[in-house]
């Protein structure tokens, strides 16, 4: 089901943190062109990498359980095969994540509706940063 543009501007518009779950360090990469587009407008990138220790700047954990609980996440970014995505959702509604945002080319039936399950907004096979630009969302200050 698709979320309407009201919906996901409401989402990019209050969201700060957003972890990004399979990272590249590689800039040729669309996880790593996607991260640094949302980190040059503002939002807090938390890496989820577990063959890396930092990227892009910031620190890259192993799942979103390795993440500090203390620590905000807004949306749960996935750049991962579809049919790796069921337990990503589960550590996401283990932590109330209130957003999961699976990238184009990723969706999962089950982790969609686990993520429903639990309340989280679910958008599937589509790019962040894509749609960011498409809204005209202005840079968080």
């Amino acid at each position: 089901m698709a979320v309407p543009d009201e919906r996901l501007r409401d989402i990019l518009t209050r969201a700060r943190a957003i972890a990004v779950v399979g990272l590249s360090e590689k800039p040729e990469r669309d996880s790593n062109e996607v991260a640094r587009y949302l980190k040059q407008q503002g939002y807090e990138i938390i890496p989820v990498n577990p063959t890396l220790t930092t990227v892009l700047g910031e620190r890259s954990y192993a799942s979103i359980s390795a993440i500090p609980r203390e620590t905000r996440i807004d949306i749960v970014d996935i750049f991962r095969r579809s049919s790796e995505v069921v337990p990503i959702v589960e550590e996401a509604g283990a932590r109330k994540v209130p957003t999961v945002w699976m990238q184009l080319g990723v969706q999962n039936a089950e982790a969609a509706q686990t993520a429903h399950g639990y309340g989280a907004t679910v958008i599937e096979n589509s790019c962040i940063m894509q749609v960011h630009k498409r809204l005209r969302i202005p840079p968080i200050s």
